[in-house]
């Protein structure tokens, strides 16, 4: 008769071994997933950032008439505001309004991991009739 082992079996230890390796691979995947949607959390939040900026400036800083403006921030973040009238109003049957609606468009854009990200704020703004 065979006395009682107290060892572990080369077997044993391997399956061990696999499991311990298999869990390690999944959480480092985990936590690079979590690292990769905090960063990229943080760039869309200075995007927005730079577009509501640019919203405001858009009638105090930069005149409320048509046309487009654009540029760099940094050397990832970019910028666009697009300002055209919005459509006349037809109640107003014919009369000329002093001022016009005009829609702004805000687009801050950045390049992330090969692709091209960008967030887009909309608005509509009464300023002077051309």
């Amino acid at each position: 008769m065979r006395k009682n082992c107290r060892g572990m079996t080369l077997i044993e230890v391997l399956v061990a071994f696999i499991v311990l390796s298999v869990t390690m691979a999944v959480i480092m995947q985990i936590f690079s997933g979590g690292m990769r949607n905090a960063r990229l959390a943080e760039s869309y939040s200075r995007a927005v950032f730079l577009a509501e900026s640019k919203m405001a400036a858009v009638g105090l800083e930069r005149p409320l008439l048509s046309g487009e403006d654009s540029g760099q921030v940094g050397g990832d973040m970019h910028w666009r505001v697009s300002v055209t009238p919005a459509e006349d109003d037809p109640t107003t049957n014919g009369q000329m309004m002093p001022v016009r609606l005009y829609q702004v468009r805000v687009m801050a854009g950045w390049s992330e991991d090969g692709r091209e990200r960008q967030v887009e704020l909309a608005s509509l703004r009464l300023g002077p009739r051309q």
